[in-house]
């Protein structure tokens, strides 16, 4: 009777796939908040006196604690220990934490001139908290890679890894599509006739969806402790975490070229992001308030490719080849953003969509490859890794864009407004593509050597 508990748990389809639903959905409000200030750093500049090395530092607070505190690696060595519920809770409350400090530090007015750690008080508490969100949205991202493996393995492991990748770039979707609007709606005209858009209106709204993504999150810890209560639970529990099996997995070759294609490939990515919608209004001549439209069609093409592209690789295989692939659609796009050709609308949506099929591409396959190359009791610490080594980009590059924008991108200031080229910063983060494709490349010709598997299928038949 206890087996057949376990079967149903752990083997029926409706279960493993409302669990995901479930930790996915916490993904997705994650994803609302990190991209949420995206689309407003024109009015930053505008309303609350920011500049662009202000965006750029304040960004890159993403990864202060997960970079400089080890934060991730803490939180991954916590996972392995500890399991996947307590660590996804405490995560969401860590987010929780973020948001708040965050909405607080945009809501309020400070005084001219006051600092805190040598920056505006205002850009010091934002970064603060986002510098916490960022340990809560990574804890959280490995925690749900892990209870991923744990539901998925031997059965449709990419495709739920794509369709959770899918889910949270709908958050990311969500934030560069909705935030000027929300933040438009909400605002009101001054006593002299201007108007202004109320800023922290976007985040008030992340902050309420952090709290249902919880409840969510919540919900899923009584499936799982079910799924471990159950018939051989007992048998199947990993062995215990050793802190030598770090040594095991840092010096694992796969696993370096895994996390360095990681933190290139995304350093390309995500802190593009950041400043896209900017660079629409900027160079595509977009109107600010539809410019988050444009950048949005990135995470919107995920939500159908990443599943695809996953499902690809579960029935299929060719894991190494997808992630080539992808990395050479990454820096055809940037060089064409680069190029001073065809400064229309349609053409950056163009760009912005191919873009989105190489934003699939290479997750899908590269995430469910983890497995192949470390030993289940290893996962959390090694996702913990690499995303530690991701989160040096995601915080250092948006901070050079910044500095680079800043020192070298100035234009002429028109109806109050800084104007930047953006020429440099796209020839940078198509470097960045570059690098990725070579270590893709390297990546396959270690498989080659080693037997990872990455080019065979998951479904185990």
């Amino acid at each position: 009777m206890t087996e057949q508990l376990k079967r149903r748990l752990n083997d029926s389809a409706l279960l493993r796939w409302s669990v995901l639903a479930l930790v996915a959905f916490t993904m997705l409000c994650g994803y609302i908040l990190t991209d949420v200030m995206s689309p407003l750093k024109p009015m930053l500049e505008k309303e609350l006196l920011w500049d662009s090395l202000d965006y750029g530092i304040f960004t890159s607070a993403y990864g202060w604690f997960n970079v400089f505190a080890f934060m991730l690696i803490i939180g991954g060595i916590v996972l392995d220990k500890m399991g996947v519920r307590f660590t996804g809770m405490g995560s969401c409350l860590l987010m929780l934490l973020g948001c708040g400090l965050k909405y607080y530090a945009i809501s309020t007015t400070f005084p001219a001139g006051e600092m805190l750690f040598g920056m505006k008080m205002q850009v010091a508490l934002a970064a603060l908290g986002y510098a916490i969100f960022g340990v809560g949205v990574e804890t959280a991202g490995i925690t749900v890679s892990k209870i991923i493996v744990k539901w998925f393995k031997g059965k449709e492991m990419a495709l739920a890894m794509g369709m959770e990748m899918a889910t949270a770039r709908l958050g990311t979707m969500l934030a560069l599509a909705v935030t000027v609007p929300v933040a438009t709606f909400f605002g009101a005209t001054s006593a002299d006739g201007e108007f202004h858009p109320n800023i922290p209106a976007p985040l008030l709204f992340c902050l309420i969806m952090l709290c249902i993504g919880t409840i969510a999150f919540f919900i899923f810890t009584f499936y799982d402790r079910k799924l471990d209560a159950s018939a051989d639970a007992e048998e199947e529990k990993e062995e215990p975490f050793r802190i030598k099996d770090i040594w095991l997995i840092i010096s694992n070759k796969g696993f370096w070229l895994i996390a360095l294609l990681c933190v290139l490939f995304y350093s390309a990515v995500f802190p593009f992001l950041k400043y896209a919608t900017d660079l629409m209004v900027q160079k595509y001549h977009v109107d600010p308030e539809l410019a988050g439209t444009i950048p949005s069609l990135l995470p919107l093409g995920t939500l159908f490719l990443t599943p695809l592209f996953g499902n690809v690789y579960d029935r299929i295989g060719k894991g190494a080849t997808l992630m080539i692939l992808g990395s050479f659609l990454l820096i055809v796009v940037h060089v064409m953003f680069a190029l001073p050709l065809l400064n229309v609308w349609w053409f950056a949506t163009i760009l912005m969509i191919i873009l989105g099929v190489g934003f699939s591409l290479v997750p899908s396959a590269m995430w469910p490859s983890v497995p192949k190359i470390i030993p289940e009791k290893q996962l959390g610490t090694a996702y913990a890794l690499i995303f530690w080594v991701q989160n040096w980009g995601l915080m250092g590059v948006p901070a050079l864009i910044g500095y680079v924008l800043n020192e070298y991108c100035k234009g002429e200031v028109v109806d109050g407004m800084q104007t930047y080229d953006y020429t440099l910063p796209m020839w940078i983060f198509a470097a960045f593509g570059i690098a990725a494709l070579l270590f893709a490349l390297w990546l396959k010709a270690e498989n080659a050597k080693k037997g990872y598997g990455l080019e065979d299928a998951n479904i185990k038949k």
